[in-house]
Parts: structure tokens; C-alpha cells; sequence
């Protein structure tokens, strides 16, 4: 086989680029928005299969800056905050001296719908204790997700006790593991991505209500769009490299996008008469709580920041509201109307 023929093979281990995915603006927004403040919450993707949900998590990790960890940790510590657990850490902390840091890409772990507790939380290394009589903690899958993005494809298949698990971390930003005579704390700050198809069962609410936004990807209606689709995937498993680089300048100047869309989001103001807007929605819907204006508002603030805007106006509230919101509204047996044409019509009244 020719070098020219063997780059197709590699397509696997190259993500998609991201500013190639074709008719899924909806979606891109609210990963964008989320990789640009992970305090927003995690991203619900639901809809057909085959629409490119899990290639648009690998295609956004793909394009964010690298990051800084400390080198052999097993956390993907930052320098500055460490992770209190790993010998590199603890050896650094001991000295008062800055540890070795190393560029790595921003991890991506897909979480199995198999996968037991122990490869979720972590357990004992049997290795170590049967050869050197030690025990030593095995990190598990939310470690190597700390800093990074943790998949789940159909999410609303996930056993209710891994549901009850992803809940509390999700909650505290750390993972607590007490078992087998050991006591572990160690950070898990991830953004939690999932997918999955709402004909295939629901998703329970505690969990439900732990995603800042929720995305509706759809097969695309379209024929150019799909004949583009098609094509733009077959290029790049054919000659995943030139594809690429067709694309590069398009990928960097989102990079450049989201690292300014970083720094500018602290000095993003949200007008009380915007904070306003906000609650009115969320009243005229009838959201329970008030987790829904604060996601709300801090996505309108990404929103702004994305677009190198200081100030957030109605039109980030708009452009943000159907994925803030559509997940949290109560159902009401009487009315079968879509939660997504709910909003649209509050929306209308502004």
C-alpha cells in the first residue's frame, strides 16, 4: 500500500474538525458555550442517531487550547491548585517549589453504559498490593475527565445507581472514594456532555436538571446539507490530513475565538434590566426554582463573550433561552405542545 493511501486509516485517531460539521448550529453553540464557562453545567444533546454527537465533543476538544498539568499526575492538576494526592503533587507541595507542567490536550473520557462503579470511582491497585504489600489507589475514569469533558452516549439508559453517582460529583466538583481501607478526595471538574435519543427512555429529572443546556440535533431536512455532509465526511476518512489542513485556518481562528471569549467573559455585564428579562421568562414558563435564570444568564454572558460583547443584550437572551430552558419545564398532561415551541412563543412576546 502507498504512504498516499495508508492516510485514510488514520482518520480514526484525528477528531473531525469542528468548524466542518454541517446544519448542527444549535448544537455547536451550546458546546461553545460551555467550554467557554463550564459554571454553566454540563450539555444534553438529544436526538436521531447518526447526526454527529459524539464527533462534535471529540471535534470541540480538538480545537480548544491545550492545558497545563503537572507532569505525572494522574489528575491533570494545574500547577497552581495541585491535586493533594499524587506524588508529584505532594512532592511539590512539601518543598514550596512550583512543579513540572506539560501541555496536553483537554482530555475527553467516554463513560461506558457497562462500566462498573469501581472503573468510574477508582479502586485499589491489587498490582502494588500483591507485589510490594502497598496500598495504592487506581484512579478511575472521573479522574482522567478532571479539566476535560466526560461523554456519555445514551445517557438515559445509564443505571440509576451511576445516575446517583455523576449527581453528587457533578455537584461538588470532587470525587470521594471510602472503600477497601482507603479514604480518597480528588478533584473531578469536567464538563459533563450527554446524548442520547428521547424515543429510547427518559431521563430522570435529578439528573435532568443537573445539565445547564439541552440541544436538539435533528437529521438534516435539507438536501444540499445532506449531500454536503456526506461529502465532507468522505474526504476526510479518505485523506484525513489534507482535509485538515483545508480547514486549519477556519480551526485556529476559533481557538483564537474561544481564548478571547475566555478572557473577556469576567468583564461581561449583565444589565438589570437583562436580569429582568431573564426572570420574566422564567416566569411566564413556569420553571420550578431559580437554577434556570442563573444558567440563563451566565450562558447569555458566554453568548456575549463569544461575540466580543461586553454588555448582554436581549438578542444573547434569545439566542440562549431555548437551550437553558427546554429542559426544564413541567409538563402539563392537558397541553402536548413541544417545550422547544413553548419558548419560542414567550420569546415572541418580548
Amino acid at each position: 500500500m502507498k504512504p498516499a493511501d495508508c492516510r485514510g486509516l488514520q482518520a480514526s485517531a484525528q477528531p473531525f474538525p469542528f468548524t466542518a460539521l454541517v446544519g448542527q448550529d444549535e448544537m455547536q453553540l451550546g458546546l461553545l458555550i460551555a467550554a467557554i464557562d463550564p459554571l454553566i453545567g454540563g450539555v444534553l444533546i438529544l436526538g436521531d442517531r447518526g447526526t454527529g454527537k459524539s464527533t462534535a465533543v471529540r471535534a470541540l476538544a480538538a480545537v480548544l487550547p491545550p492545558i497545563d498539568a503537572v507532569v505525572d499526575c494522574p489528575y491533570q492538576a494545574s500547577a497552581d491548585k495541585g491535586c493533594g494526592q499524587c506524588p508529584a503533587c505532594l512532592k511539590a507541595q512539601e518543598s514550596g517549589k512550583r512543579p513540572k507542567t506539560q501541555s496536553i490536550p483537554v482530555p475527553v473520557v467516554d463513560l461506558p453504559l457497562g462500566a462498573t462503579e469501581d472503573r468510574i470511582l477508582g479502586a485499589l491497585n491489587l498490582e502494588k498490593l500483591m507485589t510490594a504489600g502497598v496500598k495504592a489507589f487506581e484512579p478511575g475514569l472521573l479522574a482522567k475527565a478532571n479539566r476535560g469533558f466526560l461523554y456519555i452516549d445514551e445517557i438515559n439508559l445509564l443505571e440509576d445507581h451511576l445516575v446517583d453517582l455523576l449527581i453528587d460529583v457533578a455537584a461538588f466538583g470532587e470525587s470521594r472514594v471510602e472503600r477497601e481501607g482507603l479514604s480518597v478526595v480528588h478533584p473531578a471538574r469536567f464538563v459533563l456532555v450527554g446524548s442520547g435519543n428521547p424515543e429510547e427512555g427518559e431521563l430522570r429529572p435529578q439528573l435532568l436538571d443537573r445539565f445547564g443546556l439541552a440541544v436538539e440535533v435533528r437529521t438534516p431536512r435539507d438536501l444540499a446539507q445532506r449531500m454536503e455532509v456526506v461529502r465532507r465526511r468522505e474526504a476526510f476518512d479518505r485523506d484525513a490530513q489534507s482535509f485538515l489542513d483545508s480547514v486549519a485556518a477556519q480551526q485556529s481562528a476559533l481557538r483564537e475565538q474561544l481564548v478571547a471569549a475566555r478572557r473577556l467573559l469576567p468583564k461581561v455585564e449583565m444589565p438589570d434590566a437583562m436580569l429582568e428579562k431573564a426572570a420574566e421568562i422564567c416566569m411566564q414558563l413556569g420553571t420550578d426554582g431559580l437554577r434556570g435564570e442563573l444558567s440563563l444568564m451566565r450562558a447569555a454572558k458566554a453568548a456575549a463573550a463569544l461575540n466580543r460583547q461586553k454588555r448582554v443584550h436581549l438578542s444573547h437572551l434569545k439566542q440562549v433561552a431555548p437551550l437553558v430552558l427546554r429542559h426544564r419545564l413541567r409538563r402539563d398532561p392537558l397541553d402536548e405542545t413541544d417545550s422547544s415551541v413553548r419558548v419560542a412563543m414567550v420569546l415572541e412576546t418580548l
